[in-house]
Order: C-alpha cells, then sequence, then structure tokens
C-alpha cells in the first residue's frame, strides 16, 4: 500500500503526502496533527482506536522523535492491539509487510523529524 518514504512525503497508491498522516480501514487520512507535537497521545487516535485493529504501527519519524505517550500504550494494551514502533522508512515496510500478510493493521506515519 506505501509506495514509498522519503523524508517529509510518503507515496500512498499514486498520491503523494507531505504532512504526517493515518492509515485506518485501508484509508489514508492526511493531516494527522498531534495536541503534542511529538507525542502521540490517546486523544491523538480516536479513529484508530474505534477501529479496533489487531496491530498499530507508528513511523517515528527518520531519527525516531516522535513518542507514543505512556497512557496510549496501556490503552493499547487494554485493547488488545500490538504496538510496533519504528523509524518511518522501516515502519512503512512493516505496515506494507502486514497488509500483505492480511493483517488487520492501522498506522501513524510522522514524516520528518
Amino acid at each position: 500500500m506505501i509506495e514509498k518514504y522519503s523524508f517529509g512525503r510518503m507515496r500512498i497508491q499514486g498520491i503523494d503526502y507531505t504532512d504526517d498522516l493515518k492509515i485506518v480501514r485501508g484509508k489514508v487520512v492526511p493531516g494527522w496533527w498531534r495536541q503534542k507535537g511529538h507525542r502521540v497521545l490517546t486523544e491523538d487516535v480516536p479513529d484508530i482506536l474505534e477501529a479496533r485493529p489487531k496491530v498499530l504501527v507508528v513511523g517515528k519519524g527518520r531519527p525516531g522523535l516522535l513518542r507514543v505517550d505512556r497512557d496510549l500504550r496501556t490503552r493499547l494494551e487494554q485493547e488488545g492491539i500490538e504496538l510496533i514502533e519504528l523509524g518511518t522508512g522501516k515502519a512503512a515496510e512493516e505496515f506494507n509487510r502486514l497488509i500483505n500478510e492480511g493483517a488487520d493493521v492501522a498506522g501513524g506515519f510522522h514524516l520528518s523529524c
């Protein structure tokens, strides 16, 4: 599903995105804005929590500055949602691998730092 990632840009199904984004139930949600910038809070992913995927892949940016908040980690664990956090390039590869295996996966990708 993700065709290419480079710093600040991700191509999905022939469309280039330059803002952070989520992928929920196979649909791209562009312009993913987080209340605390480089921290992902529960309030930043209500659509993902509502979708209840088996796996959430988070792309932390190229150098990996994005962090998942402890409260969100706890919520994901309680909901039985596996969390995978990687630099965005590796996260895109992992997301694609899981999609190709038919996994129920959602993603949140920080495209820059």
